[in-house]
């Protein structure tokens, strides 16, 4: 039985068209595209393979079923015996059935058409049609046409995809370069600071008194700490980074973690007043103690770095499997574009050079520790209102 290709509507060529090009996703826009030409091009399965670079050959891309196919095995049903001829012929193939088998559905029509580019074959699009009517030239034809639009359509996708990929590349490597900038500017800092002092008070031709030999060794000591900080926290980022940190899990009260945090908190920013809001008895918690206060102890810090004016608010509260803990502060806030970044690798928020210095790991690394408790840490922020940094810690670890 032979059927011709019913009349297409130019309405309906310009709906194709448009969805082929205005679709970001190729693979919805053949949803789309089947239900359209069906009606004109009558076929129970649509596949797409396409090459897969990994394994050296061509592979299932999508796969649809859409009337007496569904009810076929897959080797039959999606074509794969006619792809690899596709290829090698680099042209359109029909395979017919024989004429004497009386099952309809042992009679598959398959049509299968490369996709090309640069006269190269990178797929092949295989329709197939079960039992009556047969695929005419003018059906060959339209489908070839279609397979066009599929091609330009994957190959679209696919250089978006990959100038998406640049793009991210791209700002990856400008982000460790002001990384790598940052963190020598930072580490000059202290050791310009230990190396001068420690070459004023090694100078001979003068005599330093007791108090201003401590100040100066003071200051040594306290550039060393922060040297070591730096170098600590470049190395934890690494370590988290490739899920090798290992956690010390013990039993521990989260309320005497804080206290301890706190107390240390309140010695190196003596400035900051720190509220810590705990109305319940806490459940005990498993994690790493040392690993905890290192996230609490930043976020304090962070704080009173970024709003030196405002109090730092710990609120803890139980939750039904779990301990919520908000840290607030009452600073600038945060602007919208930046709280989407401000968890990543060596991110640093803009403002005021004279106080936001830093190599952007922190928080990096706060989230890889809450992360590795199974946790959550999330921030919400309001520009002249302040900062609220939520963590959600799990009471068993699985």
């Amino acid at each position: 039985m032979i059927e011709p290709l019913k009349p297409i509507e130019t309405n309906t060529l310009y709906t194709l068209s448009k969805i082929c090009w205005e679709t970001s996703d190729w693979k919805k826009a053949l949803d789309e595209i089947s239900i359209k030409i069906r009606p004109y091009f009558i076929f129970d399965n649509l596949a797409v393979y396409l090459y897969d670079p990994t394994h050296s050959n061509l592979e299932v891309a999508y796969a649809r079923a859409t009337g007496r196919g569904k009810s076929k095995e897959a080797d039959v049903a999606w074509g794969e015996k006619i792809v690899s001829e596709v290829v090698r012929k680099g042209s359109t193939i029909l395979n017919e059935p024989d004429t004497d088998v009386a099952d309809r559905l042992q009679k598959p029509f398959v049509l299968g058409i490369p996709l090309q580019s640069n006269n190269s074959e990178f797929g092949v699009v295989v329709f197939i049609r079960f039992g009556t009517p047969q695929f005419t030239q003018d059906h060959i034809n339209f489908a070839e046409f279609m397979s066009q639009q599929i091609s330009s359509m994957i190959l679209r996708y696919e250089r978006e995809e990959m100038i998406k990929k640049l793009e991210g590349h791209i700002q990856t490597l400008q982000i460790q370069d002001d990384f790598i900038s940052t963190l020598s500017h930072e580490l000059k800092n202290p050791i310009g600071f230990i190396k001068g002092y420690t070459t004023t008070l090694l100078r001979r031709d003068t005599t330093w008194s007791r108090d201003i030999q401590m100040e100066f060794l003071n200051i040594i000591d306290s550039e060393t700490d922060r040297l070591r900080d730096l170098i600590d926290n470049l190395l934890d980022s690494s370590r988290l980074q490739s899920g090798n940190a290992n956690l010390n899990i013990q039993i521990i009260r989260l309320d005497a973690l804080l206290n301890d945090v706190v107390a240390h908190s309140r010695i190196h920013n003596p400035n900051t007043m720190i509220q810590v809001d705990i109305r319940q008895e806490l459940p005990n918690l498993q994690g790493d103690p040392r690993r905890l206060k290192q996230v609490f102890d930043n976020l304090i810090s962070n704080a009173a770095k970024y709003a030196p004016d405002s109090p730092v608010h710990i609120r803890v509260y139980r939750e039904p499997h779990g301990i919520s803990i908000d840290v607030r502060d009452r600073g600038p806030g945060i602007s919208p574009r930046e709280l989407d970044k401000i968890f990543e690798r060596f991110y640093r928020v803009e403002g005021n050079s004279s106080i936001t210095h830093g190599s952007g790991l922190g928080l990096f690394i706060c989230k890889k520790i809450v992360e590795a408790h199974q946790g959550e840490i999330s921030v919400a922020s309001t520009l002249g209102k302040g900062t609220i940094f939520h963590i959600y810690l799990p009471l068993m670890r699985e």
